[in-house]
């Protein structure tokens, strides 16, 4: 049987094209397709204004991907996690505590890129893969399985014929819906505001997460702008709150910001636009389908809290491309996948309850609920293994 290629993977975002340089380099031939062109410049119109913490494991799939080594010297290392209850009558810290790498490692927890610059250089590495057809302003229309194969129909026209089809095109996934796999979704009556902001107090490599009724704010280190230190920030807040600030006037908007901030970093400069967007969990109920596999916000969203979004999405890569690397030419079969939806399903599960526990506990809006999350977060930090079990957790150690 013929093959147009390995893998078609559906969908351009940082984990589809992550996943298309790691099978590339991995020697598979690999079609991507997404319908919009990645945009890649800081500046340019609808660049995407989040960053990504890439923890501990996720640099391996970066290294195997070929593309750690243009990253590095972008990367602001994440030393210090900490958490901060600001839940009083007034908004300033009443409880800090600082979660160190240094307790279970020798390395940082990760490393914090801005998410255009992900794009930019993993198109740049696909641009350097004979074996990847990246295919920008692209979609997907159908998908035709059987045992053998899989046939996807394209936005061009054209039709692929794969062995296996790896679905990493988003939230509302149409290799997941043309597959007939459900999914469960928790909306929360949260939208979260990303930007990036500067300020005079440097932040030391310290990622901040300050807890106030509505969600969190989370400052995440960024390189230096302009000379002064920066930091990628998400706000989580009710909709109408986060809608209403995301046209404030700059300053008007720059001195609310400083506000929640509990001005820890002093006072806080806007220097990007200002992206919105909703606040979801959500799971498939299974991760495959016939030569269908489904990878990160296809297979699972959560509420941007600890780092775990994307490097979840890695951990499915991961697994799918060292499965692939031991049976190469069972690809795509259904013992593989089968194995796939084992191996990663109940991390998945557990995850998206522990992170959605937190997002409600973040929500909290009464005194004593609030008083309850401050004393949870003390009780947690004064147990030594229960502190570092939680880090190593985070870093995606079970």
């Amino acid at each position: 049987m013929e093959f147009d290629c390995d893998i078609l993977i559906s969908g351009g975002g940082i984990a589809g094209l992550t996943a298309a340089a790691a099978f590339g380099t991995a020697g598979f031939d690999v079609i991507c397709v997404d319908p919009a062109p990645p945009v890649t410049a800081r500046d340019a119109k609808g660049a995407d204004m989040r960053s990504t913490a890439m923890l501990q494991p996720a640099r391996k799939v970066l290294e195997n991907a070929g593309v750690w080594d243009a990253l590095a010297p972008h990367a602001a290392p994440l030393q210090i996690m900490r958490i901060v209850d600001a839940g009083g009558a007034q908004a300033e810290p009443r409880v800090s505590r600082e979660f160190d790498a240094a307790d279970i490692s020798d390395a940082p927890f990760g490393w914090n890129f801005p998410n255009w610059l992900l794009r930019r250089e993993l198109v740049a590495r696909l641009a350097a893969l004979p074996s990847v057809d990246f295919r920008p302003g692209t979609g997907t229309t159908s998908l035709f399985t059987r045992m053998a194969e899989a046939r996807v129909g394209l936005t061009d026209g054209s039709r692929v014929t794969t062995r296996l089809v790896i679905a990493a095109d988003g939230r509302t996934s149409p290799m997941r819906e043309a597959a007939g796999i459900a999914v469960t979704t928790r909306r929360y009556g949260q939208k979260a505001l990303a930007f990036a902001a500067t300020h005079p107090i440097p932040h030391e490599n310290v990622s901040t997460e300050i807890h106030r009724t509505g969600g969190p704010f989370t400052l995440v280190p960024l390189p230096d702008h302009e000379g002064l230190p920066c930091s990628a920030i998400v706000w989580m807040d009710d909709g109408p709150a986060q809608r209403a600030r995301s046209e404030m006037p700059v300053a008007a908007f720059e001195q609310e910001m400083s506000e929640r901030s509990c001005h820890l970093f002093g006072p806080l400069t806007l220097v990007t636009p200002r992206n919105l967007w909703p606040i979801i969990s959500q799971h498939a109920a299974s991760l495959t389908g016939e030569r269908l596999a489904l990878i990160a916000e296809a297979a699972h969203v959560l509420p941007p809290i600890g780092a775990q979004g994307l490097n979840m999405s890695l951990k499915d890569i991961a697994t799918l491309l060292e499965l692939a690397q031991a049976r190469p030419d069972a690809l795509g079969d259904a013992a593989m996948l089968r194995t796939y939806h084992q191996a990663r399903h109940g991390d998945i599960q557990l995850r998206v309850r522990g992170i959605d526990l937190l997002n409600r506990a973040s929500q909290a809006s009464t005194p004593l609920a609030r008083d309850a999350r401050a004393a949870g977060l003390n009780a947690l930090y004064g147990l030594a293994p229960v502190r570092r079990m939680l880090m190593q957790m985070g870093l995606g150690v079970r």
